[in-house]
């Protein structure tokens, strides 16, 4: 079984956020690829991690399951700028926490310039986790989220306010984006996220070049399950695998796919494609084969 991940986060000590990066991308790639994974597009620079030319510098050892994603931030990152990327070997792009609309004008040019070279984009949807997850433990009752709480005041000590909204960053924007270039190959991730299911839906079924990751953890995928959303809401060819978690996570978030592909008594075929093959025709790694051919 091959196993592309659309969403694997450019390893990093939050803690100690200068540390050297290389030995953990040595162990990530070490980890993803004992769980599995064969192609992961690794998302690199931007606000977070290293430096463009430095992610690029340590991904380039492991190019053969590393795809290199820029992660961008549309108001410094034109159209040049994605160029730029791309010359140093970036093959897609990601966005998240912008400070407008995705379907801003403003950021028009640097979708423009990716469609022309072919470079998919991956957005986040909705509100952004991370930290306590606070629909299942509290500080108030948990030891370890107690323990969690405080090394996020901690950093948040240590970080300005985020300039974020969950408004500016809803699936119903890519289908600004989908019909402004319809060659542009876009990701919307975690389904949509949780209140944006529907609207999610509603432009996968309609726009030819959407498609979603169903990455964002237990509640996402209890609620894939139970809703239908997995070949009902959304048809099998419209989605993608995605961890977005912890390196040491990877294999636990692989286990509990295959658990819900059984429970959804999935195809051998509908498997494959959401494993591997609608990952790899985004990306160019197989040729869309259409009925008939």
């Amino acid at each position: 079984m091959k196993i592309f991940d659309v969403h694997v986060h450019f390893p990093r000590n939050w803690e100690q956020p200068d540390a050297d990066p290389a030995p953990m991308l040595d162990r990530l790639y070490e980890v993803a690829s004992a769980a599995g994974v064969t192609k992961a597009c690794l998302l690199t620079g931007g606000r977070f991690g290293p430096t463009y030319e430095r992610g690029m510098e340590l991904a380039s050892k492991y190019l053969d399951l590393f795809i290199p994603v820029a992660v961008i931030d549309p108001e410094e990152i034109d159209g040049d700028g994605v160029q730029r990327l791309y010359d140093m070997g970036f093959r897609g792009l990601k966005l998240i926490g912008v400070a407008r609309n995705y379907d801003d004008p403003d950021y028009m040019p640097a979708y423009s310039k990716a469609q022309d070279l072919d470079m998919p984009v991956l957005f986040h949807m909705g509100v952004i986790g991370g930290g306590l997850d606070y629909s299942i433990t509290h500080p108030r009752r948990d030891a370890a989220a107690a323990q969690a709480y405080q090394r996020m005041q901690a950093m948040m000590n240590r970080m300005p306010p985020r300039n974020v909204s969950a408004a500016r960053m809803s699936p119903l924007h890519l289908d600004t984006i989908a019909n402004r270039f319809p060659k542009l190959k876009v990701i919307g991730a975690h389904l949509g996220n949780q209140g944006n299911y529907e609207f999610a839906a509603s432009v996968a079924r309609w726009r030819h070049n959407v498609w979603f990751d169903m990455s964002g953890g237990e509640t996402i995928e209890r609620h894939a399950v139970e809703r239908k959303l997995i070949g009902g809401e959304f048809g099998i060819e419209k989605l993608v695998f995605g961890s977005d978690c912890g390196m040491d996570d990877i294999r636990t978030h692989i286990d509990r796919f295959e658990m819900i592909y059984d429970l959804l008594e999935l195809s051998d075929d509908e498997r494959e494609r959401l494993w591997w093959r609608n990952g790899a025709e985004i990306y160019g790694l197989e040729q869309p084969v259409f009925a008939g051919e």
